[in-house]
């Protein structure tokens, strides 16, 4: 019951806010016809973080210090987490983007360190992580750009797609975690790029 309320008052949330937070500005997805795998890659660099735009050094100090206060938490608390936080970054999170669009396109094949002919990189500018109070949560946003390129020529980028705050809900059970919610996000994404590439390529 505490997960239905949960989810319904996320959908509430990401609804009561929606707005267009996906947007192809430049090129085309149709390339992507006859295509039967496509690479994927997430860029988390130099991202920043919060309504405040501090980078990812200064939101990691700020959490440490937020783990190390708790009583019930502490070092070790500290160390898996940050260890969590560094899996999910540097190989997750590209796994979570895959899933969606597998999930909402199934005529193409998307997974990360392929040879595949194109690529969707996602570039990451900004990150909010989200919230979780019990039976409250806030979704985690991302702003930043896809760009669907050749893989061997990553300078070719034949599509774009802006992200602008994008906060839609996809279900993940390390939801409770920060590092949980922005990869819930990454497959967001996904699901919504998915669709988008079944439109461009009917």
């Amino acid at each position: 019951m505490k997960k239905l309320l949960l989810l319904v008052f996320i959908v509430i949330m990401t609804t009561a806010f929606g707005q267009e937070k996906m947007k192809i500005v430049a090129g085309s997805l149709g390339v992507l016809k006859d295509q039967t795998e496509v690479n994927v890659e997430v860029k988390f660099e130099n991202v920043l973080f919060m309504k405040e735009n501090i980078t990812e050094t200064q939101y990691l100090e700020n959490r440490k210090k937020q783990v190390l206060e708790n009583p019930k938490r502490g070092e070790e608390a500290w160390k898996k987490w940050i260890e969590e936080w560094e899996k999910y970054k540097n190989e997750y999170y590209a796994d979570y983007f895959a899933k969606g669009l597998n999930k909402t396109y199934k005529n193409i094949l998307f997974k990360k360190d392929t040879s595949a002919k194109y690529t969707l990189l996602v570039e990451t500018n900004w990150v909010f992580p989200g919230w979780h109070a019990g039976l409250t949560a806030m979704t985690a946003e991302i702003t930043g750009k896809i760009k669907l390129v050749e893989t061997n020529s990553p300078s070719a980028v034949l599509a774009e797609i802006e992200l602008k705050k994008f906060d839609k809900f996809a279900p993940n059970p390390e939801f409770v975690m920060e590092y949980g919610r922005i990869a819930a996000a990454y497959e967001s994404v996904g699901r919504y790029l998915g669709k988008e590439i079944k439109k461009s390529l009917k």
